[in-house]
């Protein structure tokens, strides 16, 4: 496990008994049929203090979770995608207020959705300014999400199988159909959770003149030491693979895709820049502590320091509130911003839970998450397999776990 070996919590200023609250917690959460089985990792000053593992990766096979276990991280994916991109901005490929046109001429001359109207005919207005980087990197650039199902844009993603986990076509055509239909917002103006970070995986693609895919591991996933970090699992990597379940009417958890016939088994049409990989707990702390060193880990530097403070700075104006986004999954968005592929904790008081003003985080819909919080020299990781993400509370659970731990 890349040498993730657990220190005495004490050594790095959290406490022995306060962790063992996690452990009651997660056990619960099995016990009760919430969760199928779940990991938690929390480390401090780049040493792990506190890694668990409860309950089943497989239900039906009895198979039980393991420190080394594959989990889909969905969403997750963003901020290695978000790296990606940085890389290139930091070569000098393109400015952050640069329009995505220079690159992605399909995107010209878009139209914005202006809230009337139906299926077959929407009410449009002229997009003001073209879509820039900066826009894709913070989810201002007026794109959306076909599962959303909360306008009649979603709606005709949906119809027009706008769609980057099960795509039927290739990823050049899949933008260039997404380009042609309207716009949620006019670009810049509003926060909203999208396919953008598919956008800027086809912009890695057609910058360096590499597939997506290649570039984050030859330029991200490999340099990091990310062994367990792929779209496609290894043959030899099956057997370590999770299930996933979603939760029955009733309670308890139901299969929603069986590890042995999973699409996470074979080659794919995309590779979902903004949701398509599996991952290990110790592969993501690796990605977390790179983050915390702002840039580098052993010894490998792969963006500058005040690139990486750039990244983890809020780029809205206000919190996610003020930009039309007042909850996303099961947590409140009030005193919280985002940056450059993360959302930024603004203000803990305003979004009434633990944290520290600058701390950042991500989280994917299968209910993973993570957060890094600099000022405390902090990272943590909750990694299951339920969706979808707003089922249980469990991430603001957790924040309360891990931060009353803290004892210096």
């Amino acid at each position: 496990m890349h040498g993730m070996t657990k220190i005495k919590p004490e050594d790095v200023g959290l406490s022995s008994d306060r962790l063992k609250h996690i452990d009651r917690w997660a056990e619960k959460l099995v016990a009760d049929e919430k969760l199928p089985g779940l990991i938690t990792l929390v480390a401090r000053r780049g040493r792990v203090a506190h890694c668990e593992v409860h309950g089943k990766a497989d239900v039906e096979r009895a198979r039980p979770m393991t420190p080394d276990t594959i989990f889909r991280i969905y969403s997750m994916t963003k901020p290695l995608t978000s790296v990606a991109i940085m890389m290139l901005y930091e070569e000098g490929h393109f400015q952050l207020d640069d329009p995505i046109t220079r690159f992605l001429p399909c995107f010209k001359n878009q139209r914005v959705w202006t809230g009337g109207g139906n299926k077959t005919k929407l009410e449009t207005e002229p997009a003001k300014r073209d879509i820039t980087f900066r826009d894709l990197l913070t989810h201002t650039s007026g794109l959306t999400y076909g599962f959303l199902e909360a306008t009649l844009v979603d709606a005709l993603y949906r119809e027009k199988g706008v769609d980057m986990q099960l795509p039927k076509i290739e990823i050049g055509p899949m933008v260039e159909l997404a380009a042609s239909l309207p716009l949620l917002s006019q670009p810049g103006a509003e926060w909203n959770y999208s396919i953008a970070t598919d956008v800027l995986g086809y912009l890695v693609q057609v910058i360096s003149g590499e597939p997506f895919e290649r570039f984050l591991a030859r330029r991200v996933i490999e340099p990091l030491g990310m062994t367990d970090t792929a779209f496609v699992l290894k043959p030899e990597n099956h057997a370590r693979f999770a299930a996933m379940y979603g939760p029955r009417e009733g309670g308890g958890i139901k299969l929603l895709d069986d590890p042995t016939t999973s699409r996470y088994l074979r080659e794919r049409k995309i590779y979902s820049g903004g949701g398509g990989l599996t991952s290990t707990v110790a592969d993501y702390w690796r990605f977390c502590q790179f983050m915390l060193n702002k840039g580098e880990l052993d010894g490998k530097r792969l963006l500058g320091r005040k690139t990486v403070e750039l990244m983890t700075s809020n780029h809205l104006r206000g919190d996610m509130a003020d930009m039309g986004q007042p909850r996303f999954s099961e947590s409140s968005y009030e005193g919280v911003g985002f940056g450059l592929g993360f959302s930024v904790m603004l203000d803990p008081a305003k979004a009434q839970i633990l944290g520290t003003p600058g701390e950042y985080a991500w989280g994917g819909a299968a209910s993973t998450a993570f957060w890094i919080d600099p000022a405390e020299d902090m990272a943590v990781i909750l990694l299951t397999q339920l969706m979808p993400s707003s089922t249980y509370p469990i991430r603001r659970e957790l924040r309360v776990l891990s931060y009353q731990s803290v004892i210096d």
